[in-house]
């Protein structure tokens, strides 16, 4: 347990950014799901939509720190392939 008054601001701290990167990660997991499910269900329009929604919210959790920006643009990247190659 923190016993200085520094380290017990330091754990509030902790715990404020832990439930908001929870939340943020969350978020990105959500949107990645619906762009899965709109491949799965081979519509090519829906999941170009469903990938554009997610595109700015994987960019604006690297950008916040919440995943790596290489796993991001990663799987940006091998999603838009995936829903390119749906519409061919």
């Amino acid at each position: 347990m923190a016993n200085t008054p520094s380290a017990k601001k330091a754990a509030r701290k902790i715990a404020r950014r832990t439930a908001v990167n929870k939340s943020r990660r969350s978020r990105v997991r959500t949107f990645l799901r619906k762009v899965e499910e709109a491949i799965a269900s081979g519509d090519p329009a829906v999941a170009a939509a469903a990938l554009k929604a997610a595109q700015p919210e994987l960019q604006r959790a690297a950008s916040k720190g919440v995943v790596h920006r290489n796993t991001a643009s990663r799987k940006i990247s091998r999603l838009a392939s995936r829903v390119k190659g749906l519409g061919a």
